[in-house]
């Protein structure tokens, strides 16, 4: 009998033991654990949770999981041996038994039931494919960014959220940091008077295609699955380069940047501080002085450019308004046109773009079924604005986009770069 189909469920399993215990009503001896005693959560309250792609950044996001004393994680999938034994390793340490288990296929995994959610971290080619197929197999996630290859994709993953209910939680972390979210607000509120710009840093302008790499020996599946990795990127074959540290169609399928990379993270920060997490620029102008140029439906400027920035960290974002102006950086301090913008509150200060609190919203939006900070719609349609700036770069023309049919106005090349083709089985 297949493992699927047999597999006998955590939460199954509680109410069948509830209601032969009632029927029975044999007297039972319950560890204070179950219960909740001693700061233990109770097996009932736990988040059960797997991982996709776990590397470099992904072990990182599953520190910050790990030690929330409501998570347990139980499966990692990844199309890397090496990968899989090291992350099993992490979890059978944390939880001092063997019992992750680890996957090739992360069908495998999603077709767990006693799973909740899902850390996906996957290269950026794979984020909103393994998403979607999370969501459909009743998941809720955590996904890192770039979430999207593109403008459709975004659209699509939107859609998809809508319709099964799940929680998304886009790795944009910043949204959870005090700071970042004290400077969003000063804008959303009218407190810096009418906004009339907000500044992104791109990280970069420059955009480009994937390439193709000399053709390698290509190691045992089982070792690496080259033919997975690639999933619904066009293909190519074997190169270590490609393995390691490259991501197909970074940036946004045939044209990529810095702009959905890095810039994404601030381009996100504009968008929730422009109020507009459901809307996009209707404007985007190629890049000029070192600077990329979109503006809203309302006239607001969303303004990318990588010079010119006060010394407060990577990541930086400003926002200016008739009456006054913040900017803030990763080194978690703000820097403002006035001290009583402040109001008199005390903002943290917690530099290095830590994602613990990112987690935590998640955590807690998986138990009320609320929407989290950064979520599909946000995620969307800041992902939206950083494509559409990247079509414009990559076509070195102004453009205009209707973002109720999302699509741009009277530019066939512009609208076939929305979208591409996907690979099968991997179209969605």
């Amino acid at each position: 009998m297949s493992n699927r189909t047999s597999a006998l469920t955590r939460r199954r399993f509680l109410k069948t033991a509830a209601g032969a215990s009632a029927v029975l009503a044999i007297p039972q001896f319950i560890p204070g654990a179950a219960l909740g005693k001693d700061k233990v959560v109770p097996p009932s309250e736990r988040i059960v949770l797997g991982g996709i792609g776990i590397g470099n950044r992904g072990t990182y996001d599953l520190s910050c999981f790990l030690p929330q004393p409501d998570v347990q994680f139980v499966a990692v999938c990844d199309v890397k041996a090496a990968r899989r034994a090291a992350v099993k390793k992490i979890a059978d340490q944390k939880y001092g038994n063997q019992d992750c288990k680890t996957y090739r296929d992360f069908r495998d995994l999603l077709a767990r039931d006693d799973i909740d959610a899902v850390l996906i971290a996957t290269g950026p080619n794979w984020h909103a494919t393994a998403a979607m197929y999370a969501a459909r197999a009743g998941k809720d996630m955590y996904c890192e960014k770039p979430c999207t290859k593109n403008i459709a994709q975004s659209l699509a993953l939107a859609a998809t959220m809508r319709r099964t209910g799940r929680v998304f939680q886009a790795g944009t972390q910043r949204r959870n940091l005090p700071h970042f979210a004290f400077a969003c607000e000063l804008a959303r509120t009218g407190r810096l008077g009418k906004l009339k710009r907000v500044h992104a840093h791109p990280c970069g302008m420059k955009t480009f295609s994937s390439g193709w790499a000399t053709p390698e020996p290509e190691p045992p599946k089982e070792v690496v699955d080259w033919d997975t990795y690639l999933g619904p990127a066009a293909w190519r074959p074997f190169n270590k380069k490609h393995l390691d540290g490259f991501n197909f169609e970074k940036g946004g399928g045939l044209v990529g940047g810095g702009v959905l990379e890095w810039g994404s993270h601030c381009v996100d920060l504009c968008q929730w501080a422009a109020d507009a997490d459901s809307t996009a620029p209707i404007e985007y102008n190629p890049p000029e002085n070192g600077r990329i140029v979109a503006r809203y439906e309302d006239g607001v400027e969303l303004v990318l450019r990588d010079d010119g920035w006060l010394p407060l960290g990577s990541c930086p974002v400003r926002f200016e308004g008739e009456e006054g102006w913040v900017e803030a950086g990763d080194c978690g301090k703000l820097a403002l046109s006035s001290p009583t913008l402040l109001a008199g509150q005390k903002v943290a200060e917690i530099g290095g773009y830590p994602a613990t609190f990112h987690v935590r919203d998640f955590l807690d939006c998986v138990k009320t079924r609320s929407q989290p900070l950064a979520n599909a719609e946000a995620a969307c349609h800041s992902h939206i604005a950083c494509h559409a700036a990247n079509i414009a770069t990559f076509l070195g023309r102004k453009l205009a986009y209707d973002h109720k049919k999302n699509e741009f106005i009277g530019d066939a090349e512009a609208n076939r770069l929305r979208s591409e083709a996907l690979r099968e089985p991997w179209r969605i």
